[in-house]
């Protein structure tokens, strides 16, 4: 079975080809960070506009790439949110007009579930079941995973998400857009100690995570100290510390609360390096293992809606959604 995945959830334009015998074909990725820029955020319309400029022509690149005809293509597989409305458009539009023409299913992928399961192209592979962090843009979740399709939130953010707050950080410390990653170079040069944040929420029983106080602790702490690099670096340093010991926490609560020895971590801050180091070694302690997606595929790309359309058809679901959603809560997703 050779699925085409279709990834245009915000402001990047992803496409991908998976074969159920010989793993993923090809994929191809355009991020908007330039375009975007200037304006310090996402703007929805140029982010749709940029991705009608950018997917036919990078869907004939990928086909080309997978040496795959049309004829070849047993689904098309897209994402239906949760995202900006007008871009979850682009790609639902052309991804069931493609699946009509070549008459084949079309899969609307919900972007979480694509992001729990990119692992699962990585050798070696976490079976299931598994606990899954998803810190990805403006999502934070801990998720009880027992198969595909059957997932049960443990916790989620109730502000700001880990993502968003790196963001907004950044913002505040001047860093050029996209933030997260400009922070995280930042803290590389920070002195550990200097200043001392919130772990916010980890001092009670609990997986939801709340990260809008700690932007508030940043701000008034930038109020009272010295102006100068070095005070920068070291107060994105204890933000960084912050955030990662947070999510450790919550993830080791996850792990102990379902009696599961295996956690999946997602989504662009799952690419931060402090993160990754940490929780190797916390979860190794407790017995465990993590498994990551390669780096190239933390972020938003096609190559997971491609592979979580196949694992949905594979498992017999043949229907898409009605219409794209900019929320969609992922217990709502059931086996097929």
């Amino acid at each position: 079975m050779r699925v085409l995945g279709i990834e245009t959830s915000c402001d990047e334009t992803g496409v991908a080809v998976y074969d159920g015998e010989q793993g993923l074909l090809a994929h191809a990725l355009y991020s908007q960070t330039a375009l975007h820029a200037e304006y310090g955020g996402v703007v929805p319309e140029l982010a749709s506009r940029d991705h009608i400029r950018k997917l036919l022509p990078m869907i004939h690149a990928a086909l080309g790439q997978a040496h795959t005809p049309p004829g070849q293509i047993n689904g098309v597989a897209y994402t239906a949110g949760p995202g900006l409305v007008g871009a979850l458009l682009v790609g639902a539009c052309l991804g069931r007009a493609l699946a009509f023409a070549w008459e084949v299913p079309a899969i609307g992928i919900h972007h979480m579930e694509g992001h729990l399961l990119a692992p699962l192209l990585e050798t070696p592979a976490p079976a299931f079941p598994f606990v899954a962090l998803l810190v990805s843009g403006g999502h934070t979740l801990l998720v009880d995973v027992r198969e595909v399709g059957a997932y049960r939130t443990l916790g989620e953010s109730v502000d700001d998400a880990a993502g968003e707050a790196f963001d907004k950080v950044a913002k505040l410390l001047g860093l050029p857009y996209p933030g997260g990653p400009a922070l995280a170079k930042l803290a590389e040069r920070g002195v550990p100690g200097r200043f001392r944040f919130p772990r916010p929420m980890t001092e009670h029983p609990g997986l939801d995570f709340s990260f809008s106080g700690l932007k508030t602790a940043v701000l008034t702490t930038l109020k009272r100290a010295p102006e100068n690099p070095q005070t920068q670096a070291d107060i994105a340093c204890a933000f960084e510390e912050a955030v990662v010991d947070t999510l450790t926490i919550k993830c080791e609560r996850a792990l102990q609360k379902t009696g599961l020895q295996r956690l999946v971590v997602a989504g662009g801050v799952g690419a931060n390096r402090r993160l990754r180091a940490q929780l190797q070694q916390r979860v190794a302690q407790l017995g465990g293992q993590v498994f990551y997606p390669r780096l190239e595929f933390c972020t938003d790309n096609g190559a997971m809606i491609a592979f979580a359309g196949y694992m949905r058809l594979r498992a017999g679901r043949r229907t898409a959604p009605s219409a794209v959603s900019a929320r969609w809560p992922l217990d709502s997703l059931t086996v097929p």
